[in-house]
């Protein structure tokens, strides 16, 4: 059973820069990202081998959210190869991540 990678600065950028990367900027206190936390967990689980999936706390990790431009959040960045090639604000259904992290790869 895959589980998303918490990010941090230590390991950020080594996280990101190989392949596909969806990124999920939250916070403990914000009710969209808790809705798509369990989200989060399936799409850790579908794109196990394709895709990694991570979450930065932007509460714990400010200078990352500050780097990205992270203004509201849930702010869902994908990277490929340590560059950001999408991105999505606010929460959405599976299948929009999907389709996203689909047209990436």
């Amino acid at each position: 059973m895959a589980k998303y990678v918490e990010l941090s600065k230590e390991n950020f950028d080594a996280t990101i820069a190989e392949g596909v990367t969806m990124v999920d900027f939250w916070a403990p206190w914000c009710g969209p990202c808790r809705m798509i936390a369990p989200v989060i967990e399936e799409l850790a689980e579908d794109f196990e081998g394709k895709a990694t999936i991570a979450k930065v706390n932007t509460d714990e990790q400010q200078e990352i959210a500050v780097q990205y431009g992270i203004r509201s959040i849930p702010a869902i960045l994908f990277f490929k190869n340590g560059e950001v090639v999408d991105q999505m604000i606010g929460a959405a259904s599976k299948d929009a991540f999907a389709d996203k992290l689909n047209a990436i790869l």
